[in-house]
């Protein structure tokens, strides 16, 4: 999971976010408003001194010029301002912040008709005093910073323990055993109301799957017995001898059936149990012995198209696991071919740790190819009957017993599916 995805990440990251902004926006308004003030401070100050300096000496022309330690002034005709420092001299009427390699002042300058007066003030100290109070601000913004991450850790951690506490217990219940009672662990909270709504929760969908897997072990128990009896029956009256070909055409449909019935109820008891079914000492099982039962069965499905159903192996290939799960995914993809396919060849190639179906039947259009293990998804140009199961069963058997499946259009016509079996490590 990555960092950002993580809800207490989350958190710290708002914390220090809103200290870094809130912090870094009271800097920036500190360092706008006293600029803004001392700017209009001074402004103001050496215009109206200058004011006042010309209005004095229009009355007493013997008055001295202004002079204190960081203030001096300028009083010259008009064009002859050589006693005026160069940096001043050429600048228009008005207020003025120039600076050089010796230093900043503020100047503010006054040019009648009949004489120029310079007022400068040297700020320079005060230049130095504003770049320290924003390197300062800058340390301040960033301990505020540091204090935020700090506090969002402190405070993330406090706020999502409970919710920890909460993903750790769910994570131990096991569907196997009833889940143990939530909501006690925690306080009248948030967190303590979503507790007890799980323990509802679980509570129900525990019920619910008892009742599933009771339902499916008296289905398949009560299903096997009738099954036996006729596999049973059939075997018998097919050992009959001088049976009529038609009847003993029909009891090989019956045998057939009643085969197929059986592995699709042991097939689906494994699959709602999740049980593989297989352990240590279970034997493997022979593939192509499998493929070629298979190919019995389904042959007479063929009826009187002109099709060709074949087997053939090109090397072993064992899987240790149930005979019925094995049967019913290889036979659905063949029950496929052998009803979809209306003309030319079916051919089921065993080898190399593949189980492959090829036929020659119309294929399936591209943008169908990723939805055909869906439930109950039939293709649109499918006709006939059909629930639409069959492939989503075999892509669940699949899963469990963790082998890949894939179905694709053949470049020839027709479709391939091939299974492949790997070791279950």
């Amino acid at each position: 999971m990555r960092y950002r995805r993580r809800l207490r990440s989350r958190i710290i990251l708002s914390f220090l976010l809103f200290g870094t902004l809130l912090s870094g926006l009271f800097a920036l308004s500190t360092l706008v408003l006293q600029d803004y003030l001392e700017n209009q401070l001074v402004a103001e100050t050496l215009k109206k001194e200058v004011d006042d300096y010309i209005q004095t000496l229009r009355l007493n022309p013997g008055v001295r010029e202004p002079f204190h330690t960081r203030i001096e002034g300028y009083v010259t005709a008009p064009g002859k301002a050589e006693i005026v420092p160069t940096i001043f001299r050429d600048l228009p009427a008005g207020v003025h912040k120039v600076s050089n390699d010796s230093g900043t002042w503020r100047a503010a300058i006054r040019k009648d008709k009949d004489l120029w007066v310079f007022l400068t003030q040297d700020i320079s100290n005060s230049v130095r005093m504003d770049q320290r109070l924003n390197w300062a601000l800058i340390g301040v913004v960033g301990i505020f910073s540091l204090l935020s991450l700090l506090l969002g850790r402190w405070s993330s951690g406090r706020i999502m323990k409970p919710v920890a506490d909460l993903a750790r217990r769910l994570s131990k219940f096991d569907e196997t055993t009833k889940p143990e009672a939530l909501a006690q662990y925690f306080a009248d909270d948030e967190v303590g109301q979503l507790a007890s709504a799980l323990d509802d929760y679980a509570d129900h969908l525990h019920h619910l799957v008892e009742r599933d897997r009771e339902f499916n072990a008296d289905v398949s128990h009560e299903l096997r017995t009738p099954l036996t009896v006729i596999s049973g029956a059939t075997e018998l009256l097919l050992n009959q001898k001088d049976l009529p070909e038609k009847i003993r055409t029909r009891l090989l449909r019956i045998a057939r059936a009643a085969r197929q019935s059986a592995d699709t109820t042991n097939a689906l008891l494994h699959l709602v149990r999740a049980e593989k079914g297989v352990n240590q000492d279970s034997r493997s099982q022979d593939v192509y012995t499998i493929v070629k039962d298979l190919i019995t069965h389904y042959q007479p499905l063929i009826g009187n198209k002109p099709v060709h159903l074949s087997a053939r192996q090109l090397n072993k290939v064992s899987v240790i696991a149930p005979e019925s799960v094995i049967a019913v995914t290889i036979g659905n993809l063949i029950g496929n071919a052998v009803r979809y396919t209306h003309t030319g060849t079916i051919d089921v190639i065993v080898g190399d740790g593949i189980v492959e179906v090829l036929d020659s039947g119309p294929g399936v259009p591209e943008e169908e190819v990723s939805s055909l293990f869906q439930r109950h998804y039939r293709g649109n140009q499918v006709v006939g009957k059909g629930s639409g199961l069959g492939l989503a069963i075999v892509k669940r058997l699949c899963n469990l017993y963790h082998w890949k499946i894939e179905i694709s259009n053949r470049p020839s016509g027709g479709l391939r599916a091939a299974i492949a079996y790997y070791a279950d490590e």
